[in-house]
């Protein structure tokens, strides 16, 4: 049968094992779906539809094999539907296929076959920005992966190795101790007896050196801005912000990596949206000592240029200009689309308790360590660390600072920002940055 023809009988009959509902403020007229996304990534797979109206929706699960069922009613058959099954990809982690057709009349079925079992979430965003109505369907795992284990995972590998006689170095291939390389006891000295007359004991010996303390590396997590359904700042080039500051973290973490006194995290590693509060939440798994979020500027002059660095304020913005960028940046929930229904409200009272003065005094800082090395070789659109309302930087426990790289709507600096060589400079000078500030401030390194 061919996969855009209606769906197969079985599946009509099947009994609903989980069932949600969204009830349409929009006129019974039938609608269409103007447009279909698939945000495929290890974390998550979303896939969007929109529409110039709301949409009525329910969902099920049917089992043996998994598969998750869409069913849009008040809807058209267009074209929009119909690509939707030719952009699911083979390396897709979560969705095999998607089948499409008409289950009743004015009702489309949305058959989604699973590769494995999964967590889903279903919700309705308003219109935002240049987006009209989304209905979103975000595929979760349905055992995500712990990102602290993720991370311990990476570079398990030569850290904290024993180096004592008995460690796999010095040991041999079949696991057995390797007696050339095992340092014997010596045998135990005399006494010595002074002129007084007094026993002296013989300091022991040990058959090799203790180690010292070991201290963990620092924790660096790196804040991509944007992705997915959020492409940020767009130049007159077509560039897009979320591309390029993927590209640097990439940059930046491999730099910082190089070093074994740094682990260095991702927030996202591919195209597709975190919210806000999931970006600080993940850094406080991780127990971040520093968080790093970046973003290309944009104005709406292609005049302004020049880096920016910012830190949170806990009181007003430090100028106009930063309360505007706050508030743009802010606004990313709105176009990347968030399920305000899952947000985490013990998250949101800690971070307006707790007292963030001293995170706000280290993100200070770092931060003016980092301006003054992208000073070194690019413009500084102000010469000082600016303050304002961040969302994505208010968590309370870790210095937190926000980087403009530049303005991706100046034609001059989109161009650099596209150029490799230019992002190798970036990343090299915030990773100079970073690592002056942990060496100004080594207490972080915590055992």
């Amino acid at each position: 049968m061919n996969r855009r023809s209606f769906l197969s009988l079985p599946l009509l009959f099947t009994p609903l094992l989980s069932v949600s509902v969204f009830v349409s403020q929009a006129a019974h007229a039938a609608s269409k779906v103007n447009s279909t996304r698939v945000w495929p990534a290890n974390e998550y797979t979303r896939v969007t539809f929109e529409s110039p109206a709301a949409l009525k929706y329910q969902t099920f699960f049917v089992k043996d094999p998994e598969r998750l069922v869409i069913d849009i009613e008040n809807i058209e058959m267009g074209p929009a539907l119909k690509e939707l099954v030719d952009k699911i990809g083979r390396d897709d982690p979560y969705i095999q296929s998607v089948r499409v057709g008409i289950n009743r009349p004015n009702v489309v079925r949305i058959v989604l076959d699973l590769k494995t079992e999964v967590k889903p979430q279903v919700f309705a965003v308003p219109p935002a920005g240049e987006f009209q109505h989304r209905l979103m369907l975000d595929i979760y795992p349905a055992k995500p992966v712990d990102p602290m284990l993720a991370l311990l995972n990476d570079d398990v590998a030569g850290f904290g190795r024993d180096i004592g006689p008995n460690s796999a170095a010095n040991s041999a291939p079949n696991g057995a101790p390797d007696k050339a390389k095992l340092v014997p006891p010596t045998a135990p000295e005399a006494a010595s007896v002074a002129k007084d007359g007094k026993i002296t004991a013989p300091a022991p010996k040990l058959p090799y050196s203790p180690k010292p303390l070991q201290l963990r590396p620092f924790t660096v997590v790196l804040d991509p801005g944007h992705g997915g359904e959020d492409p940020g700042a767009i130049g007159r080039r077509g560039t897009r912000e979320k591309d390029i500051v993927l590209l640097i973290a990439k940059k930046l973490r491999e730099t910082l990596g190089e070093d074994a006194q740094y682990r260095v995290a991702l927030t996202r590693d591919a195209d597709f949206f975190v919210p806000l509060h999931m970006r600080v939440q993940r850094a406080r798994k991780l127990r971040a000592d520093l968080f790093v979020s970046l973003h290309a500027d944009a104005f709406v002059t292609p005049h302004a240029n020049g880096s920016s660095v910012f830190a949170l304020s806990e009181g007003g913005a430090t100028s106009t200009a930063a309360k505007w960028l706050a508030n743009k940046e802010n606004d990313a929930d709105l176009i990347g689309g968030v399920n305000l229904n899952v947000r985490d409200g013990n998250l949101a009272r800690t971070l307006l308790d707790l007292s963030q003065t001293a995170q706000i005094n280290d993100s200070l800082k770092v931060g003016k360590l980092v301006l003054a090395e992208l000073g070194e070789f690019s413009r500084l659109h102000k010469p000082h660390v600016e303050q304002a309302g961040f969302a994505v930087l208010k968590a309370p426990d870790i210095p937190s600072i926000l980087i403009e790289t530049a303005f991706i709507s100046n034609p001059d600096e989109e161009n650099k920002l596209r150029d490799p060589n230019y992002q190798d400079k970036l990343a090299e000078a915030i990773a100079d940055g970073v690592r002056g500030y942990f060496k100004k401030n080594p207490a972080l390194a915590r055992a």
